[in-house]
């Protein structure tokens, strides 16, 4: 289970719901039926929510969140929904509608790596896709697939499936829809992270129902916690890619630098202000290179 996820802050006016690793999630008092999702500046590695935060990691992922939905708004709807945000929040929140969690992650891959490699070394597939022989980490996929896992309790880890497995879970015709829209979101996309100088090699997305039956975007989208993001001229096949997100996070946890057990019972120790701040700006050139736009001070 993740470990040391730190007391949500009270907000008037609100009720504090529930936390994950780095959202907290609020009902408002006002009898809309909405929620608040305020995205804080924790950062987990390795099943933790580390003692040190990534300031303005908060703000990153909801700003850039908001810019996506805009980008993507003729594909999709979102759960976005007007109103005012708390000023203690400002920047890093959003109120949404309540939807029906469909219970998948829909995860579209364009590139191999991570668990998708891992499934390719063992058996030329990656949730029961076939793919060509021969492809190495960071390759490029001849097209993008869809990638679902089952969605863990808060803690564990994502499992992946089979197209068919989720077919089996929520109905043909849903799952034809959810595989469509990530795919046609996850080209969307693609395109424009490639036209600005980034590989989008994976994203993650979540979708739910409104009470109308829609199908809804919710959740963060095409954040560097939800995708991996890599430098488009530094993209090498063969090992392991430069990338905009915590990864120097991971790597110094694991290094002899921290002192770290990570198979002991310990916490992982404080972050040095290095790694935070090189952190921090991968989130950051992330945002600007994406957006074309500096980040709001």
């Amino acid at each position: 289970m993740i470990a040391n996820i730190p007391p949500a802050p009270e907000l008037p006016g609100y009720r504090h719901v529930y936390s994950g690793k780095v959202r907290d999630l609020y009902e408002p008092d006002d009898g809309t039926g909405h929620l608040l999702v305020v995205a804080s500046d924790r950062i987990s590695a390795y099943d933790h929510v580390l003692a040190t935060t990534i300031p303005d990691k908060g703000r990153v992922l909801t700003q850039l969140s908001l810019w996506w939905f805009d980008q993507l708004a003729d594909l999709v709807p979102n759960h976005l929904v007007d109103g005012p945000v708390p000023d203690a929040v400002a920047g890093r929140a959003v109120l949404v509608q309540r939807l029906d969690m469909y219970p998948v992650e829909c995860v579209a891959r364009g590139y191999l790596t991570g668990s998708g490699l891992a499934e390719y070394r063992s058996g030329g597939a990656v949730c029961g896709v076939l793919l060509p022989e021969g492809l190495v980490d960071g390759s490029r996929l001849p097209e993008p697939i869809f990638t679902p896992a089952t969605k863990a309790e808060l803690g564990d880890h994502d499992e992946n499936v089979t197209y068919e497995q989720v077919a089996a879970t929520i109905g043909d015709d849903a799952a034809e829809r959810l595989r469509d829209l990530t795919l046609a979101v996850y080209a969307r996309a693609e395109g424009i992270a490639r036209e600005r100088g980034i590989v989008l090699a994976d994203t993650k997305l979540e979708f739910g129902r409104d009470e109308g039956g829609a199908v809804v975007l919710g959740d963060e989208v095409l954040t560097p916690d939800s995708s991996r993001f890599w430098p488009l001229e530094r993209w090498a096949p063969g090992g392991s890619q430069p990338s905009f997100d915590k990864q120097v996070v991971r790597d110094w946890l694991t290094s002899p630098a921290s002192g770290w057990d990570r198979s002991g019972d310990a916490p992982p120790p404080p972050l040095p202000a290095e790694v935070v701040e090189r952190t921090r700006a991968a989130y950051f050139e992330a945002y600007e290179r994406l957006t074309g736009t500096p980040f709001p001070a």
